[in-house]
């Protein structure tokens, strides 16, 4: 178990200097009285989306937490199981993997989504579409990844079978990024700072940008999560870990070039590789954007595809649950 601290006094610092000290705001509210418990976990592995959760300590210090451990994760797939069975509290995945894992019966609660584009999917010319991988290889790290389902809800969009249109190569131990700058696949999806390496190596041409094409960016990517019994007993708990997270995203988007040196600093990423992340990522998102308009879609396009048996309606009854951010939409003028 590791743990990751951020610098109080450069922290704050660099949050009045944005003139943000309102978003950080104080040691809680006080009508909703104290968190259950004073312990928190939370899951992170190597993806510059994480940024909010990396550097929220102070939030959740401020929110009544004392002890906030992070608990690294060996890939982003494998975290909804350590987040159901208590490993950790809470973690942030891309939406049509909840809805996934929601449809077999784990017993987890989306809570709200975090920002909106990060995917960049690439390919080898002469592919210009989605629609010209018919017959083509796509590289992944494993099936039933973030990188999985979200690829396979582009295809089912425009009407390609993903579990027959295209070969999936894939395995524990290939590199897809390296396999795909040496022409061995024809196509991979990318997240930060996978994009940025490529873009650096000028292997490919991107053919969909999750953060400018439609439909995607219109859609939440990433939603913040917690096991369901955790959420249902630390009702209060829930809503200060979620209103920390939700203030850390805006700070994000508020101070990318301060973010960026941090994450850089920890050794998370290189710092122009982070800059250009957080610069592009919509961070102030989940203000505008309808987390449960995000669930339908991903899980009707991933029902239409034949990989999952529910329909967006139980998903959402029995997947989610908005209260806690809407009442904090509410505080925070949202």
């Amino acid at each position: 178990m590791a743990r990751i601290m951020l610098d109080r006094r450069r922290f704050m610092a660099s949050a009045t200097a944005a003139g943000a000290v309102g978003m950080i705001g104080g040691p809680g509210f006080a009508d909703e009285g104290s968190p259950e418990t004073m312990t928190i976990r939370l899951a992170y592995y190597s993806n510059i989306c994480l940024a909010p959760t990396l550097i929220a300590g102070e939030l959740l210090r401020a929110e009544g937490f004392k002890d906030i451990q992070y608990v690294r994760a060996p890939e982003s797939f494998t975290v909804p199981e350590m987040v159901a069975r208590g490993e950790v509290h809470f973690a942030s995945t891309f939406a049509g993997t909840l809805a996934h894992h929601l449809d077999n019966g784990l017993p987890i609660t989306a809570l709200a989504g975090i920002h909106a584009g990060c995917y960049e999917l690439f390919a080898h010319e002469p592919i210009r579409t989605i629609s010209d991988l018919r017959g083509r290889s796509v590289a992944i790290q494993e099936l039933n990844s973030d990188g999985h389902f979200y690829l396979a809800i582009m295809a089912a969009h425009v009407g390609l079978d993903p579990q027959r249109d295209f070969t999936w190569v894939t395995g524990p131990d290939l590199n897809p990024l390296k396999l795909f700058a040496e022409r061995k696949v024809d196509a991979f999806l990318a997240f930060p700072p996978e994009p940025q390496e490529l873009r650096a190596l000028k292997v490919g041409r991107v053919i969909i940008s999750t953060v400018q094409d439609k439909p995607w960016s219109q859609y939440l990517c990433c939603a913040l999560y917690g096991g369901r019994d955790f959420v249902q007993n630390h009702p209060i708990a829930t809503k200060r870990y979620l209103r920390a997270l939700l203030k850390a995203a805006d700070y994000c988007a508020a101070e990318p070039r301060l973010v960026a040196q941090q994450l850089a600093d920890k050794g998370m990423s290189q710092l122009d590789y982070a800059l250009q992340t957080l610069i592009d990522i919509q961070y102030r998102s989940w203000r505008e954007y309808d987390p449960e308009d995000t669930m339908r879609f991903y899980a009707l396009r991933l029902h239409e595809a034949g990989m999952i048996k529910s329909k967006p309606e139980r998903i959402i009854a029995e997947g989610t649950d908005w209260r806690f951010l809407e009442e904090i939409k509410r505080e925070l003028k949202a």
